[in-house]
């Protein structure tokens, strides 16, 4: 899968790694992938809220060493 943007949100909590994501998603098109990085333990629930929220897709959501990796698709 193509990334077309990446955010490292690592060491910062709630609500700055949904900010970043934010603001990184609205600078893409429709249908491009955003990669962020987060440490914040209660990012996996704060990033599945956005996403029912705002309407793009969480298509990929994973751990990888205490980083937890997530593949949004711009709506």
């Amino acid at each position: 899968m193509e990334v077309s943007k990446e955010v490292d949100a690592r060491g910062l909590n709630c609500p700055l790694p949904i900010l970043r994501a934010k603001k990184a998603l609205a600078d893409m098109d429709s249908g491009q992938v955003l990669r962020v990085l987060a440490t914040d333990p209660g990012s996996q629930r704060d990033f599945a809220a956005f996403a029912k929220q705002t309407g793009n897709q969480i298509v990929e959501s994973s751990v990888e060493d205490k980083v937890f990796v997530f593949l949004m698709r711009r709506r």
